[in-house]
């Protein structure tokens, strides 16, 4: 059973944890109890109405937050020759090919928060699928992270684009800022998952689809966000509650 302290329990008499909040006010609330001496990484949970147990039902993808995510990825990139030379360019933290495979195999390196690959790569990296696949680490085209493209890829993951994927239950975990971050940034990046989401709806999604939406600190407790209005995160709600 998990002992939460002082300053968590003096959160949670902030607000009422299951009273369902517009998205302005529960980006007020997360700021306000986000108190730890450290800045806090702001997490969205959002439960879709899907079946992940259904291949057709993966909601899986990139896109880009448009504040960032208030930290700078830590990218490995699996590739040899001109492209290995065009991700050190672009600032890529980790490159190599045969080299990087035998490292994360042989001694357990993982120390990056995003891989890609090219192609050509494929065949070496895919032999890692029990070490890469268990942390979300596994290069895939479906995420951009699989392309000939490397630099530019480098750059955006760098730059504040975020993997999302269905978990087991249907649940997607995305970064959307730090606890400095205005609340205009926050709102700004909510709206971008939300609409993310939206687009990546599966056809054979049945029911209601925005299921539950909450949003935490990483010290503090999760405040719920009223899904039928997790999209009204716009320039005149933002306006009317300043």
């Amino acid at each position: 059973m998990t002992t939460h302290g002082k300053k968590y329990k003096e959160a949670l008499g902030k607000f009422d944890r299951e009273h369902l909040y517009p998205p302005v006010e529960a980006v007020d609330l997360v700021k306000e109890t986000a108190t730890a001496k450290f800045d806090e990484t702001i997490e969205m949970a959002v439960r879709l109405g899907v079946d992940p147990r259904k291949a057709d039902q993966i909601v899986r993808g990139t896109l880009s937050l448009p504040s960032g995510t208030g930290r700078s990825e830590r990218v490995a990139v699996f590739a040899a020759g001109e492209q290995a030379a065009e991700a050190r360019a672009a600032g890529a933290d980790v490159v190599g090919a045969d080299d990087l495979v035998a490292k994360i195999r042989d001694e357990g390196f993982l120390d990056f928060d995003v891989a890609i690959a090219t192609p050509d790569m494929m065949g070496q990296v895919g032999t890692l699928g029990r070490v890469l696949g268990p942390r979300g680490l596994m290069p895939n085209p479906k995420t951009g992270t699989v392309t000939t493209e490397v630099g530019k890829a480098v750059v955006e993951f760098k730059g504040g684009r975020v993997e999302y994927r269905t978990d087991k239950v249907g649940n997607v975990h995305i970064r959307v800022g730090k606890a400095s971050f205005t609340k205009e940034q926050l709102l700004a990046n909510i709206h971008a998952v939300i609409e993310e989401l939206m687009r990546a709806k599966p056809a054979s999604a049945k029911g209601r689809y925005l299921q539950a939406v909450a949003l935490s600190s990483t010290m503090g407790p999760g405040v719920k966000i009223d899904p039928a209005r997790a999209r009204a995160v716009d320039d005149e709600e933002l306006a009317a509650t300043a």
